[in-house]
């Protein structure tokens, strides 16, 4: 084994064990059983959790099936009135965080809203609308929240499949609305079922909105647990059983899509569109209207409402101080992230072994661990170290705590969480580059070090700008790893929204989740006009 290889290994294992230690310390939780604990859960909180949660996960399933595939198909295969903007625009509610979209929502439809106030004000109906701070109310809002996932795979099957499901569909005697429940939706099935998992990953992961609701899920138990209760080991447990749902749903995707095969002739956007005419094209641009109307454009007006209403009432330095904690440990993880995926790209290119493909997907796995649960994995062997060192190293035996409640921490956990994005990011630029390119460099007597500099950096300055903004925005919007690792008293934009949302103050909450919206739609906008083209 050359010297290269071994660096490159170490480095893999170094990676791997980042996800392997908190995994390892949630999941042996499963076989650490006590009695008193497990009976508490059994009694009091498994059976609503597991109710509440699994309703939640047949619910948004279904919706962001519906709502993504039947706007991928209408922005795929038809024309209508303004479709073009609707292919990138139904992208757009990806950049409202779930929990922003629900607390947005709650404030407009209410019993306090200003619809059930003009209900009652004006039409003498005293109940205004019926109560949507409820399970089904939660679930319309994941579904308006998650249903890109589906509609972004949906429109790429249908976009690869051009014409031909229509014209099978024809020679058959079937009509355009027959083909595309008889032949369009099979042949797109795996891209479906692997947006709905994608989807119902977030649901499993989700602890902002289900916070909002009231509706209690593991992710809020765990919580509870942790900072109401003050028990790490019940926060331990349920962390467990969530890691195994999560794991059951991991398999489930793979699967979705592990079969999926389709193959393309041609352009892949050069097929003929069914021309809708008379009232459809206007009933199509008005069902993707009302979708985009409901995810996006009501909660940014709504926001931008309660911004100018409650400006005066807000601090400045406190605003100042949150938006410089999000801005900066959002920073400092997307250039963490960056450094470790462009090593962690090149050690798996320079193994290319099954050991290094191994790591490198263990290493990526951080994606799929809710919030909650990661924060739980990573500070008990955080606080275990703790102990140790406090015990046996003389220096710290007055400490109470050494890296507990560290930024540092926060970030490592956040590093996990997010290493995927930026490995799926540099593996598509590390394509582009030959081993020709590092065999010549190589040869002209380059160090490794070097190599990168010169070689993979200069190569893959677009990949690293894409990994560095994915991560950027979705550090800005994680709530429950800032929420529950945070230094005391150390607030970030999504915290503090949690805390106004708590106590209901949702027009005080409007100016940082602005803030979050607005970040955002940066590269909501940029990969959608991207695919575009």
């Amino acid at each position: 084994m050359n010297l290269s290889l071994f660096f490159a290994r170490i480095w893999l294992i170094l990676c791997a064990l980042l996800v392997i230690i908190p995994l390892a310390v949630i999941a042996a939780a499963l076989g650490d059983f006590d009695a008193e604990i497990w009976q508490f859960l059994l009694e009091y909180e498994l059976p609503l959790l597991l109710k509440n949660t699994l309703l939640l996960v047949v619910g948004v399933g279904i919706g962001t099936a519906i709502l993504g595939t039947t706007a991928a198909w209408l922005t795929a295969m038809t024309q209508f009135p303004l479709r073009r903007f609707f292919g990138w625009a139904m992208m757009l509610p990806l950049a409202v965080p779930a929990y922003v979209l629900a607390f947005v929502q709650l404030g407009i439809f209410d019993y306090t809203g200003p619809i059930s106030s003009y209900l009652r004000a004006v039409w003498g109906l005293q109940n205004g609308l019926p109560d949507v701070r409820n399970g089904l109310g939660l679930t319309v809002v994941m579904s308006l929240t998650l249903y890109p996932y589906v509609y972004l795979l949906a429109k790429n099957a249908f976009d690869s499949m051009g014409n031909r499901a229509l014209e099978a569909g024809a020679s058959l005697g079937l009509g355009s609305a027959q083909a595309f429940v008889k032949l369009a939706l099979p042949m797109a099935r795996p891209w479906i079922a692997g947006g709905v998992m994608l989807a119902l990953m977030e649901v499993l992961a989700d602890f902002g909105a289900v916070s909002v609701f009231g509706y209690d899920t593991f992710t809020t138990a765990i919580y509870q647990a942790w900072f109401g209760f003050f028990s790490i080991d019940t926060a331990k447990q349920l962390a467990s059983l969530l890691i195994a749902l999560v794991f059951i749903f991991l398999v489930m995707e793979q699967l979705s899509r592990g079969r999926r095969r389709f193959e393309t002739a041609g352009q892949a956007n050069s097929h003929r569109r069914i021309i809708l005419t008379g009232n459809k094209k206007w009933l199509a641009s008005a069902y993707c209207g009302g979708i985009l109307l409901l995810a996006f454009v009501l909660p940014l007006v709504q926001l931008t409402i309660w911004a100018v209403q409650s400006w005066q009432e807000v601090v400045a330095a406190e605003i100042f101080a949150q938006i410089w904690h999000s801005v900066s440990i959002s920073l400092l993880t997307a250039i963490a992230v960056a450094i470790m995926a462009l090593l962690l790209s090149i050690a798996g290119r320079s193994d290319g072994s099954r050991f290094g493909v191994i790591a490198t997907k263990i290493s990526t796995l951080g994606y799929t661990i809710p919030g909650a649960v990661l924060a739980v994995g990573v500070f008990l062997p955080v606080a275990w170290l703790d102990n140790w060192l406090i015990d046996t190293v003389p220096a710290f035996a007055e400490s109470n705590a050494i890296f507990k409640g560290t930024i540092a921490v926060m970030v490592v956990a956040l590093l996990i969480r997010f290493l995927a994005l930026g490995v799926q990011s540099i593996d598509a630029g590390m394509k582009r580059i030959k081993h020709s390119h590092i065999e010549a460099a190589a040869s002209l007597g380059a160090k490794p070090i070097q190599t990168i500099w010169r070689i993979y950096l200069p190569l893959l300055k677009g990949s690293l700008g894409v990994a560095l903004l994915m991560v950027f925005v979705d550090t800005m919007k994680e709530m429950p790893i800032t929420l529950m690792m945070r230094p005391f008293d150390w607030d970030t934009l999504a915290v503090r929204i949690f805390a106004f949302t708590s106590e209901g103050l949702y027009d005080k909450a409007a100016l940082p989740a602005l803030a979050i919206v607005l970040t955002g739609l940066i590269p909501v906008i940029l990969f959608s006009k991207i695919g575009q083209k």
